[in-house]
């Protein structure tokens, strides 16, 4: 490689997507996991995933399988990590100990850190204490303890943590790309725990010691982090490194201005793609969620994302989770999609929701001639079975008197029954069974009846399908077909004679 194509790959961004496996990844943070990953297509550089598992007692078996799902679900792919080992691998920090191991060692040997002994009845106590005088945190005492002691004690098995060793006075300040410089006073930073009594590190250590080994650039996370953030460049710099860049991306809040909460929309990736979502639109959505190509634009595509973003230009301020607007987005990336692609989405949802129940074959014919009728109307895959499930069932409950007759036939039953019979009546010749014919049939009725035609069409349309809303009526009793229609038309009448 020559001297400026090592210079150029040095510049080249490296961003990762570091999640514990404590159970499914919600959107908000799946968003910054994106927003990262379009960083480094934007800018050539590599985005690596790292699974940050050093707290066992909260993992959760199967999560690590359902994150990397979840990204491949949405089409984020990865240049390192698990299942594409790179220079730095292993990507699970469980399999990483030892880096931490000397990373403390040399934290001990240079005093910046000290090993301590609290039981954890003498920790709540110091907290108690300390709380009484308004103060927080924990005090350094063991500070006190001479190494040689320290190290003896460590060595008889006594349990302990290591800590570091905070400055006493002055501040410390960092550098976040959206949100410019941030300077903490080092009275309010205490001597925070980075090896667990366990051998374990904490996220402070791990996730240092980890960028710093893969090469990270720069380091996405949510801002509940900034607080953090002067502890680590504290033990980034006791280490003699340099900081990366820090970005701490905005919270998604809830409609009403609050957190995020289940209902609003705070699920994981994975029951969005159980609800009928595309990953295009999810996508497309989180990636505007706190950040915007211009005023106007807000349709993109995956490589439209990646050609324009720009992590640096996220906005600081926290964005609004708009559950319609995603249900609209949804909706257009749906309808953009062509027949045959649309047929397939539908069949394998079909066949989902309606396998069990169906008594017609889910024939890829009749999945086709569905397309055009309700591509205009479904917003989520969810939305079809309950739009089309009359269509897949040899018979339908009749439907009770008073939805049957809605508000054109209200108070009207005889007169209900009367259309009934005639629109089979009219019905039962036709021998071609299209929508045209069918149409011709029941609008010369409505006319001999001297109804109006809407109101006898959603009497036929009730009667047929057993909901007031469905697709085209004309269409819809196409489909349904003939020998089915009929029987539905006279069942109704039936239920209205008693």
């Amino acid at each position: 490689m020559s001297g400026d194509a090592g210079a150029a790959a040095a510049d080249r961004p490296r961003l990762r997507y570091a999640p514990s496996p404590t159970g499914d990844p919600h959107v908000g943070n799946i968003r910054t996991a994106l927003w990262s990953w379009l960083h480094a297509r934007r800018h050539g550089g590599a985005f690596i995933v790292r699974i940050e598992d050093t707290d066992q007692a909260r993992a959760v078996p199967g999560a690590e399988e359902r994150i990397l799902e979840s990204l491949r679900w949405l089409g984020i792919d990865w240049d390192e990590g698990p299942g594409i080992e790179g220079p730095h691998a292993p990507y699970v920090q469980s399999q990483r100990l030892p880096l931490y191991g000397e990373a403390v060692d040399r934290l001990l040997a240079a005093g910046s850190a000290y090993r301590c002994f609290d039981t954890p009845e003498q920790l709540a106590a110091i907290r108690e204490e300390r709380r009484a005088r308004g103060a927080f945190g924990y005090d350094g005492r063991c500070r006190a303890i001479a190494p040689a002691e320290a190290e003896a004690r460590a060595a008889a098995g006594e349990p302990f943590v290591v800590r570091l060793r905070m400055p006493d006075d002055g501040s410390t300040a960092f550098h976040d790309a959206i949100r410019g410089e941030i300077r903490v006073e080092n009275a309010t930073l205490d001597d925070f725990v980075i090896l667990k009594s366990d051998g374990f590190p904490t996220y402070h250590l791990a996730h240092v010691v980890d960028d710093h080994a893969m090469r990270i650039t720069h380091v996405t996370r949510g801002d509940e982090w900034i607080p953090s953030t002067p502890r680590h460049v504290r033990l980034i710099e006791a280490l003699g490194w340099e900081p990366p860049t820090y970005v701490h991306t905005p919270v998604i809040l809830g409609p009403d201005g609050g957190k995020l909460s289940k209902r609003h929309g705070a699920r994981s990736v994975l029951e969005y793609a159980d609800e009928g979502y595309l990953p295009e639109a999810l996508l497309n959505f989180l990636a505007i969620t706190g950040w915007a190509l211009d005023d106007h634009t807000e349709i993109l595509s995956r490589e439209e994302l990646a050609r324009h973003f720009d992590i640096g230009e996220l906005v600081p301020n926290p964005a609004v989770f708009d559950t319609q607007k995603l249900e609209w987005m949804n909706g257009v990336y749906l309808r953009q999609l062509d027949a045959s692609r649309l047929a397939d989405l539908f069949e394998a949802r079909l066949a989902r929701d309606l396998l069990r129940e169906a008594q017609r074959p889910l024939d890829r014919a009749l999945v086709e001639a569905i397309v055009p009728l309700v591509r205009e109307r479904v917003k989520l895959l969810a939305e079809l079975a309950p739009m089309v499930d009359f269509l897949f069932t040899g018979d339908i409950a009749p439907p009770e008197q008073e939805a049957l007759l809605g508000k054109p036939y209200r108070g009207r039953a005889a007169e209900a029954q009367h259309a009934l019979n005639a629109c089979y009546a009219a019905l039962d010749p036709i021998e071609r069974w299209t929508a045209e014919p069918i149409e011709v049939a029941l609008r010369a009725t409505a006319e001999e009846l001297g109804e109006r035609a809407g109101s006898l069409f959603m009497l036929c349309r009730v009667a047929v399908t057993g909901r007031a809303v469905t697709p085209p009526l004309f269409e819809t009793m196409e489909l349904v077909g003939r020998e089915r229609t009929l029987a539905r038309l006279r069942s109704a009448e039936q239920t209205l004679r008693y």
